[in-house]
Parts: C-alpha cells; structure tokens; sequence
C-alpha cells in the first residue's frame, strides 16, 4: 500500500469522525421541529409533522441524485478495471468518490437544517432496516469462500457463486447505504451520531474501491462488526431492554463466523469464545434464563437467508442466468 493511499485513509477516516462531530451544530436549526406521538411498530419518529411538496422535492432530489453518482462510479470503475490494476495507489475515480461523499455530507446537512425531511417520511422504518440487514447477510455469503462460515467450515459451498457477488454487490451495497443515509434526518441523539458515523465509514469503503483499502481483512471486519455497537446503542437509547438481543446476537456472529477471516490464532479463537460465553452466563445468570433464546435470533435470521439467498444463486447460476464473470 503507497503512502498517500495509507495517509488518503487515515485522513479520511479522520475526516468521518469530525464530520460526525460536527452534526452536532446543526441542533439550533432543528430544535423548532415537533414530532408527532410514536405510533408503535415501523412508525419512524424523527420526521417533520407537516411535510409540503418542497421539503418532499428536497429529500428525493438529493437522494437520487446521490444514488446516481455513487452507481455511476462503480459503473465507470467495474467498466475500466483494467487501467486499476495496481491496487497499492489511489486512482482519480477514487478521488472523485470521496469529493463526492463529502458534497453529499454538505448536502445533506443543509438539507435537513432547512427542511427536516428524510425518506422517513414516506416510507415505513422496516425498508431501512430490512436494507441493512441484507447487506450484511450478503457480506456473510460473500466471505464465506475466504473464512467459512461455521468456525471456518464451510468455505466450499459457495465458492462457485462468489464471483458473481463480488461482480455485482457494489450496486446492492451503493443503494442500501445511500437509501439508509437519505431515511434519516441528521439528527443529534447518539443513536443518529452513531448511525451516520457507520455510514460515513461505509461511503469510504465504497470510495476506495480497486484498492488494497477496499479489501483490507482488518478493515472490513470492523465495518461489518461495528452493527453491534450501533444495535446496542440505538436499543440504550430508546430505553429497550432487548440490546442483550443486538449485542449477544452479533457477538454470536463474530465468534462462529467473522472472526474467522482475521489469521488470528487458535488460541486468540478460543480465547475471545471462552470470553464471549463467560460474558452471555454472567448477563443472563441476572436477566433470566427465559431469555437466553434471544441470543440466536438474530444469528438464525442471518444463516437462513444465507442459505436462501446463496441457493438461489447457486440454481440461477446452474441454469445459466448468471455467466461465471469475474473475481475482480
């Protein structure tokens, strides 16, 4: 990796933070908002109680527009991959996709200062979520050739099917983080901090594409781990009692899946399980065992739609609707 793609990195992790940091002045501009009462389940509460045809245009506007560009740049990458070869430097296209990224930051900061409307207005909270959850399943389906996805066992399964992921995942991936980042108003809760925070992250790893940054194990281990903290927090936050269920569940994932990937040793492994379970039998020893259960729901949604999804593809691809492609 040269050194401007190494320090191009640092910085713009650097700059994701302080990006962050900085929502936090946009609240005199949105104090002003009232929220309507929480109606329950896929109610999505941050949204303004009197959207009009303007505040609409502007959500929407910005949000297809973002969705373009970043498509238009994994279209024009995949479509000269030959002059990326060298995966060790920044290219233009990777340049142009982080002065993207930040337009869009702005964007959407001054978006929500004058008109508090996301695509949360229209749409229900599950489409956001649901997105999200299929990103990472796809992730899970993707790596599995490299790190298994049963401590390590399962490599071969889909191995076949993994070059047509890799293929076509960018499109996929480039919508869900793009629709999630334009359903949420820049809000300043920590929940909303937190949220942006991740997805500034995933923007970056969309914006070095064709580089070592792109496929760093380290890298993407703590992109793809990170919903952990993110799930806690949001459930903290709201008052839920279930973040045992975000925090054990994706611990789960971790430790039979993605820690995996990583080379770390066989006793690093069996260290971070033993820690791991000593962990869940100290938390559920004061919850109650009643609701130990909680701890594979999330883990058993994920592995079905892996095997869903991954069969799927497998028979797509046997009966010729997917042409073998390339790993690039």
């Amino acid at each position: 990796m040269s050194p401007v793609l190494r320090l191009t990195w640092g910085l713009a992790i650097a700059a994701a933070v302080l990006a962050t940091l900085g929502l936090l002045t946009i609240r005199p501009f949105i104090d002003h908002v009232a929220f309507a009462p929480d109606q329950g389940f896929n109610w999505y509460y941050w949204k303004r109680p009197d959207p009009d045809a303007i505040s609409r245009a502007s959500m929407w506007a910005s949000y297809i527009a973002h969705q373009v560009f970043i498509w238009g740049v994994i279209a024009w990458a995949q479509a000269n991959r030959e002059r990326l070869r060298d995966r060790n430097r920044m290219h233009p296209v990777n340049w142009i996709a982080l002065g993207g990224t930040a337009a869009f930051v702005a964007l959407h900061y001054g978006q929500t200062a004058l008109f508090y409307d996301g695509l949360g207005q229209d749409l229900p909270v599950i489409t956001s979520q649901g997105s999200v959850i299929l990103l990472l399943v796809i992730v899970l389906l993707m790596e599995a050739p490299r790190r298994g996805l049963f401590f390590g066992t399962g490599r071969g399964w889909f191995a076949s099917i993994k070059p047509i992921l890799i293929r076509y995942h960018g499109y996929y991936f480039a919508w869900a983080i793009t629709f999630t980042y334009w359903y949420h108003p820049m809000e300043t809760t920590a929940g909303h901090l937190l949220g942006f925070l991740y997805t500034f992250l995933l923007f970056l790893q969309a914006a070095f594409i064709f580089t070592r940054v792109h496929t760093n194990r380290w890298w993407t281990f703590t992109l793809e781990a990170s919903v952990l903290i993110h799930g806690v927090v949001v459930a903290l936050v709201a008052g839920q009692e279930f973040w045992t269920m975000f925090f054990f569940g994706f611990l789960f994932l971790v430790v039979v899946t993605q820690m995996h990937g990583l080379g770390l040793t066989r006793r690093a492994r069996w260290a971070i399980a033993a820690l791991s379970v000593a962990l869940m039998l100290a938390v559920y020893s004061q919850k109650g065992w009643g609701a130990i259960n909680e701890v594979i729901r999330i883990p058993a949604i994920d592995y079905l739609l892996v095997f869903a999804i991954g069969g799927a593809l497998l028979a797509m691809r046997k009966l010729g609707v997917f042409k073998a492609g390339r790993a690039d």
